[in-house]
């Protein structure tokens, strides 16, 4: 087990936000929140899964809804996110009976990663080096511990008008689903929540290991290409085994919420070796399917990743806008997405689109791509 230090920290939600594929929350307000726990005093520990005994209670907190762009107002102040997310973090350890030896993110991105990171911090506990997804996800389904048959509940749900739920039972992650997203869409468009309370031996078994551990490799990677002077985007790419497939100028960019989520699509000119290109992303929250020159290129559940060429850090949904110049980057999913339970619920198809699942490093224009490096 170890404790991470504030540069560490800052890496670490640098690398989340990337990872984030377009979602996983605000890692601007997740720095904020991190570094208000740091001024108070209290300490992030990052455990390995090996650290988690077999009989030890874990869950996990995070927020649910949509997001809104950084300028569109001042929202709620982060310290109201990680009240939401310990309170429901709480009313489950308290309906359950039993303290929680560690947190587990849900995803990995900028926001939800830190809001787990300051519940961990809050009740003195450590946070698990691995989580569900390896990179953000939409809906609640979209975890490996759907794939492994965890339950979801009981779940607890907190929100900022005051409310406090315990839901003991669902019928499936699905419907879980469809519960939490109305409480969000009824507060705001957010909730807290704690969810697939578990034993460390089931923890094993079911998630992505080390992921954190990845994040902030990347975060770290794309730190130090920009102190050197070197291309922090393909810094980020060979910390992660990614690929670049495109670099541009975004000329639309069109977004709504519907039904709880952000839905928006991003087309983008290219410049320089892609100049005569267009490339263009759809996303609910996360980036779910791209398409270069019309036609499919990187669907989910591979990660799509757009970032500032310049400085390296990840732009998220609805904050990529018209005329930012931006690099899109691609990275595998891991190999439980790639398994037919894990593409029937994150697949394209998932999502509406008569497309066929193609793992990234099978994508034809990767030969290319290579040969541009």
């Amino acid at each position: 087990m170890r404790t991470l230090d504030q540069k560490q920290l800052e890496d670490l939600i640098r690398g989340c936000a990337i990872l984030g594929t377009g979602g996983g929350g605000s890692p601007t307000r997740g720095l904020r929140l991190i570094r208000g726990a740091l001024q108070a005093g209290r300490e992030f520990k990052l455990a390995d899964l090996g650290e988690i005994p077999d009989d030890a209670l874990v869950a996990s907190p995070y927020m649910c809804g949509s997001v809104s762009p950084e300028a569109a107002g001042a929202g709620p102040s982060p310290s109201d996110e990680e009240t939401e997310c310990l309170e429901a973090f709480q009313a489950l350890e308290t309906y359950l009976g039993r303290p929680f030896f560690a947190a587990v993110a849900t995803e990995i991105g900028g926001g939800n990663t830190a809001a787990a990171l300051c519940v961990a911090a809050r009740q003195g506990i450590p946070i698990v080096d691995a989580d569900p997804a390896g990179r953000s996800v939409p809906e609640l389904q979209h975890t490996t511990f759907y794939i492994k048959g965890v339950p979801i509940a009981p779940l607890a749900v907190a929100t900022a008008a005051g409310d406090v739920l315990i839901v003991k039972e669902v019928s499936d992650d699905f419907r879980a689903e469809a519960i939490v997203r109305a409480v969000a869409v009824v507060s705001d468009n957010r909730a807290g929540v704690a969810d697939h309370p578990m034993e460390g031996r089931s923890l094993q078994e079911t998630v992505v290991p080390g992921t954190l551990s990845k994040a902030l490799a990347i975060g770290a990677a794309v730190r130090e290409a920009r102190s050197s002077g070197a291309d922090p985007v393909q810094a980020a790419v060979a910390a992660g085994e990614g690929h670049v497939l495109f670099r541009g100028t975004v000329t639309e960019a069109d977004w709504k919420i519907e039904e709880g989520f952000t839905v928006g699509e991003l087309t983008i000119s290219g410049i320089d070796h892609d100049s005569d290109h267009t490339y263009r992303i759809w996303y609910k929250n996360e980036h779910i399917v791209s398409w270069f020159d019309g036609q499919p290129d990187v669907t989910a559940p591979d990660l799509i990743c757009v970032l500032d060429p310049k400085s390296g850090e990840a732009i998220t949904n609805p904050n990529c806008q018209q005329k930012k110049n931006v690099a899109i980057i691609g990275y595998p999913a891991p190999a439980l997405w790639r398994t037919p339970t894990g593409l029937e619920v994150f697949g394209p198809k998932h999502f509406g689109f008569d497309i066929p699942y193609r793992p990234i490093e099978e994508n034809p224009r990767l030969s290319w791509l290579s040969s541009r490096k």
